[in-house]
């Protein structure tokens, strides 16, 4: 028995055990997806959103190994209020000029059950990355797939608030993100 490695997984060459294959890529939907985040300032929630973003995913519940998501937001597309959106794509905070976009690259995907999954990667923002582990509930209906889901990220691991605003006592550190990726194309649980 001959065994080849593919992609990092052993995989054997007998008649009728299949090869790993690549997922099939899928459609995000933009009209019905969002990103959004609150941070507290002086302890009061301030609710944002990224306007813009793009998803490249490769998945398929039953070849998570191959399985893969990308995402690409557009940190000049912030919007929280007028005055702060203005504030937010300089340097202190998303340095969006330098910076245009924060970007996340999974490097595993586990099942959970019940759709249910844990997506594990890279989350880099202004050049820090941080590894993140990202629970994920998916649903389908009517031939679409929604991904929801939410994570608490420390700003300050990306300098996001630097100088002044990075007193925590002023803007917390904590950031919850919060997302909704309706795709098309995943194949059915």
């Amino acid at each position: 028995m001959k065994n080849w490695l593919l992609s990092g997984v052993a995989v054997s060459a007998l008649a009728g055990v299949p090869l790993l294959t690549q997922a099939a890529e899928q459609t995000l939907v933009p009209t019905q997806s969002e990103i959004t985040f609150v941070a507290k300032q002086l302890g009061v929630p301030m609710d944002g959103r990224f306007k813009r973003f793009a998803a490249q995913t490769a998945f398929d519940p039953h070849q998570l190994p191959t399985s893969k998501i990308a995402l690409q937001i557009e940190l000049g597309s912030v919007s929280l209020n007028p005055e702060a959106d203005v504030e937010l794509v300089k340097p202190d905070w998303f340095n969006a000029a330098q910076f245009p976009k924060a970007t996340f690259q999974s490097s595993a995907i586990k099942a959970l059950g019940g759709g249910r999954f844990e997506v594990t990667g890279k989350l880099a923002i202004k050049g820090h990355a941080r590894d993140l582990v990202v629970p994920v509930q998916l649903s389908q209906a009517k031939g679409l797939s929604t991904a929801v889901g939410s994570f608490v990220i420390k700003r300050l691991d990306f300098k996001v608030g630097d100088g002044e605003w990075a007193d925590p006592s002023l803007v917390t550190n904590d950031v919850q993100v919060k997302f909704k990726l309706v795709l098309q194309g995943v194949p059915a649980l």
